[in-house]
C-alpha cells in the first residue's frame, strides 16, 4: 500500500469529469465534485488543485469497456486522459472498470431522492465512487 492513504478516482467525460476521494484502508470512497471538459479537455488547474489538496498515492480512472469486456472507441479518449494524468503530475494511474457505473449512480441517487437527485453532475461524481469502490472491492488489503 502507498504511503500516501488517499486515492482520486476519475470518471472521465467529454463535458464533465466526476471525482471521488477514498481510503485504501477504510475501503470507503466519496464523491468531492464534477470537472467541466471541454471536448473531453479538463482545466487541468483544477485537477492541480485536488492532486494538491488530497496528495494522492494513486488515481484510478474508469474504463468504458462494451458489455462483452472488449474496448470501445470512447476508450482510446480515456487511456489519453490516463497517460496525461501520469505525465503530468508523475502519478501512478491504473483504470477500472466502469461498466454499468452510471446505471447504478442513476439508481442510487433516485432512491435517495428522485428526480431532483439525477443532475448530471451528481451522477458523474457517484459513477466516480463506485468506480473507486470497485476497485477496492477489487484490491482489498
Amino acid at each position: 500500500m502507498s504511503e500516501k492513504p488517499n486515492i482520486l478516482a476519475f470518471d472521465y467525460g467529454l463535458k464533465s469529469i466526476g471525482v471521488a476521494v477514498g481510503q485504501q484502508l477504510t475501503g470507503s470512497a466519496s464523491t468531492l465534485k464534477a470537472l467541466k471538459a471541454v471536448d473531453g479537455t479538463p482545466d487541468w488547474t483544477q485537477i492541480e488543485k485536488l492532486i494538491s489538496e488530497w496528495q494522492p498515492g494513486l488515481v484510478v480512472v474508469g474504463l468504458p469497456l462494451n458489455m462483452d469486456g472488449t474496448e470501445q472507441p470512447f476508450t482510446a479518449r480515456v487511456h489519453k486522459f490516463v497517460n496525461r494524468l501520469h505525465g503530468r503530475f508523475g502519478l501512478k494511474v491504473v483504470t477500472q472498470d466502469e461498466r454499468l457505473t452510471t446505471v447504478d449512480a442513476r439508481a442510487d441517487l433516485f432512491a435517495q431522492g428522485g428526480f431532483k437527485k439525477l443532475s448530471k453532475d451528481a451522477v458523474d461524481c457517484w459513477s466516480a465512487k463506485l468506480i473507486l469502490e470497485s476497485w477496492f472491492d477489487n484490491h482489498s488489503a
